[in-house]
């Protein structure tokens, strides 16, 4: 299986291969702004000859463990454009989750575009008015429109689809609302099929102390659906199709923290060990008021009018 990875060192967009050991050199790729998505169109699709082409046209650079903090890892594949990206989801798609009764599709939501996906170390925001946020460790396809906008898989990765729970509890119709929050992705996008089992360990500090733990297991054997028939209903709707544009899907996750009675607060730090895979993501939790002042319109109007 081959991991890669893109980053930001020297101003510059580089590529690496690996899963990087805590505090080791690394030898990175230059892209001379070149990305791995574009590459990817390139080739038709195949990620093991893009990353080839790109490691045979450009001269590797190594970093010196000193200077690690002058690189800034990126989310798998992300465009230079935000809006070239769309970060969406499936929920209820778990077997510990789903009852008899149930659709032939699971819901689907959209969280957001490409700067709503966090990497370790940043913060993760919800909104000012959430009513009781829970973290969500969860297996994420990537997927990058080919030349006629037809989304094709490139890989997964692991992330935490940071959800108001407490919203959607309140009003199941307020799933789109609920999900409006960051999401957490690892940088390393792993170039084979999605995993079958996942497991791992959530901890949460408060103040520097833990003050929740709990282990998870995801990935496609824990699923109640079909995962190809999953993806290939949401795309054949044509409205997800456009050449170059990156898909993050999270496939959905087990129980939280906050169906064993627990509830984050602002400041908080959630540690997700994809232990099995060797991925760990750790993001404080940040609560925000992004809301638009009052009068913001023509003459103390609203800016649409009336």
């Amino acid at each position: 299986m081959t991991v890669v990875f893109e980053c930001l060192y020297a101003n510059e967009r580089h590529l690496g291969l690996g899963l990087p050991a805590h505090e080791a050199p690394l030898r990175l790729y230059p892209l001379a702004g070149d990305t791995l998505a574009a590459t990817l169109s390139a080739v038709g699709g195949d990620p093991e000859t893009a990353v080839a082409r790109l490691t045979r046209d450009h001269a590797a650079v190594d970093v010196h463990p000193a200077d690690r903090h002058r690189v800034r890892m990126l989310p798998p594949l992300l465009p230079a454009h935000p809006g070239d990206a769309l970060v969406s989801g499936f929920m209820m798609t778990h077997n510990v989750k789903v009852g008899s009764d149930v659709p032939d599709q699971p819901n689907w939501f959209v969280k957001g575009l490409g700067d709503s996906l966090k990497v370790p170390g940043q913060p993760l925001s919800v909104p000012a008015d959430a009513v009781a946020v829970c973290e969500e460790a969860e297996v994420v396809l990537i997927y990058v429109g080919d030349e006629t906008g037809v989304p094709r898989y490139a890989g997964y990765t692991f992330g935490n689809d940071l959800t108001d729970i407490g919203r959607f509890k309140q009003h199941a119709g307020h799933l789109s609302y609920a999900k409006l929050c960051d999401a957490g992705v690892a940088p390393w996008l792993h170039l084979d099929e999605p995993p079958s089992s996942v497991t791992g360990e959530v901890v949460i500090e408060r103040d520097g102390a833990s003050v929740w733990k709990g282990s998870f297991t995801t990935g496609i054997d824990a699923l109640h659906y079909d995962l190809p028939t999953m993806m290939s209903r949401l795309f054949t709707h044509r409205a997800l199709h456009h050449p170059g544009r990156v898909h993050y899907v999270y496939i959905g996750a087990d129980r939280s923290s906050f169906h064993a009675g627990f509830r984050t607060a602002d400041g908080d730090r959630v540690t997700i060990d994809f232990a099995s895979h060797g991925v760990t993501l750790s993001h404080p939790l940040e609560w925000v008021d992004d809301r638009p002042s009052r009068g913001a319109g023509p003459e103390g109007g609203s800016a649409l009018g009336g």
